[in-house]
């Protein structure tokens, strides 16, 4: 169990398995720029917060709901939490049964090759189990793009995975010691391109990489 000081945004998770990197100028050097797709995301989840609860039959809607968990050391804010009367789930107030937690996060774009979205959202279904002590199976995104529902099942696969990537976040950031860049075609969407220079970067490591081994292999000749 990790303290309050040490709780970690749920959103590192999503910058870490994006690009190490972007999460190590965001959250251990304290980077951040926006560009039209964060923008729009933020409106996104603002208005997603500030919207009232909402009932309807079988369902309750909390919005914004803050959430935790001391074991993998997270804190965040879930943009929806929908409970659904089911067989089997907590007790609500005011309502009758057992309702099963059933998160729901909002996304600007179209579905993502990758995981870095399903991870955010398992580790938000992990804060509720530990803050609610019940299940919580499956949820689901809200796309922009599509403006449908993607349903995700939290398998044991995604589970283990996103308890390592919160793993390795924390070891980042004990360390202090920000990722290199690597560039690839992603780099061109990120906010920090500016700042992180993945194309510089990354040739300069593989410079002094080339000049270490040219160093060696002269002091090898002059053995010789």
């Amino acid at each position: 169990m990790l303290t309050e000081d040490q709780l970690i945004p749920i959103s590192a998770l999503q910058h870490y398995v994006f690009c190490p990197r972007q999460c190590g100028l965001i959250h251990l050097e304290q980077f951040w720029s926006e560009n039209r797709f964060t923008a729009e995301g933020r409106q996104l989840h603002e208005r997603v917060h500030e919207a009232d609860k909402e009932n309807r039959p079988g369902v309750r809607i909390v919005r914004g709901l803050p959430i935790r968990s001391y074991r993998l050391g997270l804190v965040g804010q879930a943009d929806v939490v929908e409970f659904h009367l089911a067989d089997q789930g907590i007790p609500l107030s005011e309502a009758d049964g057992l309702w099963q937690p059933f998160p729901v996060e909002y996304k600007r774009g179209k579905p993502k090759l990758g995981k870095c979205d399903q991870v955010q959202l398992c580790a938000q279904a992990i804060c509720l189990e530990e803050m609610l002590n019940t299940d919580v199976p499956n949820g689901a995104f809200f796309y922009g793009k599509p403006r449908r529902r993607t349903e995700v099942e939290f398998t044991k696969d995604l589970r283990n995975y996103t308890e390592e990537i919160a793993r390795q976040i924390h070891l980042l950031l004990d360390q202090k010691r920000t990722p290199t860049a690597a560039y690839s075609k992603k780099c061109n969407s990120c906010s920090l391109y500016e700042r992180c220079l993945p194309k510089t970067t990354g040739i300069k490591k593989k410079i002094d990489l080339y000049l270490a081994k040219a160093f060696e292999e002269s002091l090898g000749e002059d053995d010789s």
